[in-house]
Formats: C-alpha cells, structure tokens, sequence
C-alpha cells in the first residue's frame, strides 16, 4: 500500500489497482498503436518491480499474446471497458510462443513481473483507475 495513495492524481504513466486486498499503483509505458503493441516487452532483460506496460485498444475484443523475445516472466491483468479486472494470467513463461488468449470484451491488458499479482493479492474483480478508461464507463473514474 503506497503513502499518501489517495493524494495521487490520475496520470498517464501510472494505473492504480485496488481490492480488497488493498492498493497498489505501478508506472508504465503505454502501448496503444500497432508497433508498440507488436513490441511489448520484448527483448528487456529487467522491468523494475513497481513498473509495467498498459496495452490499450479503442475497442472491447478478446485478446491473444504470447511471450515471444519476452525474457522476462509476466503477469498479464486483463480488463474490461470500467477497469474492472477480468482474468489474470499468472507467471507467463519467457519466450514462449503459446498463445494466452481471453475470449471477453476487454479493452486492455497490464503486464507486470511474474509472481507479483498473487504476491500483492491482485485477483479478478479488482479495479484500475487510469485516464484510458472512459469516465462514464470506469468503476473508478479519474
């Protein structure tokens, strides 16, 4: 749980999470063009704890990655058009071409280090706040 969490204004290279298990807030990249979604994580030795990529699409669709060039483990939080978390799949396995796929209506996907969401207790049902998420449609508008 970060200090002075509440304090915090929605920016774009941060997303708020919380749930019952408390709260959590990670910088990140944004991915929301074709080249940058194509280019992930990949090829990045490290991603520091606190840190992530935010895939965002226009559109709800179900969505499929996979771990090529990725050298790093990853959690993939996926969510829906009102931040709400969907599916979490947990410990994706570097380099590994198996495609992770959710057939939902979801609009984007948080990766973060391997192992941290069921360390931190993150679990389907939780909520992200980020300025991506329409505020007429976000459980936890900014």
């Amino acid at each position: 749980i970060t200090a002075g969490f509440a304090d915090q204004a929605c920016r774009e290279d941060a997303i708020a999470l919380r749930g019952a298990w408390g709260n959590a807030r990670f910088n990140i990249e944004i991915a929301d063009d074709a080249a940058e979604q194509q280019q992930g994580l990949m090829n990045r030795p490290f991603l520091p704890t606190s840190s992530g990529m935010l895939f965002v699409y226009d559109t709800p669709r179900s969505m499929s990655f996979w771990l090529r060039n990725t050298l790093i483990p990853l959690d993939m939080i996926f969510l829906d058009a009102a931040g709400v978390v969907q599916h979490i799949h947990h410990q994706a396995i570097p380099l590994d071409e198996t495609a992770i796929t959710v057939n939902k209506a979801l609009t984007s996907v948080l990766e973060i280090n391997g192992g941290l969401a069921k360390r931190m207790g993150i679990s389907v049902g939780s909520q992200a706040q980020h300025p991506s998420f329409d505020p007429a449609l976000a459980d936890w508008p900014c």
